[in-house]
């Protein structure tokens, strides 16, 4: 069983910078992919970006070029750099894991993605 746990969120300014880390702890052997979602109020669950074990990441468009997602050789943790915040960036932020094609969080609808962590764009 593994869990994930964010963390890093809190309130910035519009232009600011959040580190966002995703720690994962128990039977993490088998990983192959992590990714970040996340909710703004009202609006559905997104991807926002995902790293798999060949190196290659994905972005949202409206996150290129200003959010980078990277985690350690191991798989324990997950972080995702966002740089040049927007107001549109408020969500709730939430980390992922996948072994094989089975994602941790979300399977067959399942609610299980946690708190997540809150991150705040406002002036």
């Amino acid at each position: 069983q593994v869990q994930l746990v964010e963390s890093g969120g809190g309130l910035v300014q519009p232009g600011g910078s959040l580190r966002l880390t995703c720690a994962a702890s128990g039977s993490i052997f088998g990983i192959n992919a992590m990714a970040w979602y996340r909710q703004a109020p009202g609006e559905e669950r997104e991807l926002v970006a995902s790293i798999l074990s060949n190196g290659q990441t994905n972005y949202a468009d409206s996150v290129k070029g200003r959010f980078i997602i990277s985690r350690d050789i191991t798989w324990n943790t997950a972080y995702l750099q966002m740089n040049s915040l927007q107001p549109g960036d408020t969500a709730v932020y939430y980390c992922n894991a996948r072994y094989a094609n089975y994602w941790i969080k979300g399977r067959n609808g399942m609610d299980n993605w946690g708190k997540g962590t809150l991150v705040t764009v406002s002036s």
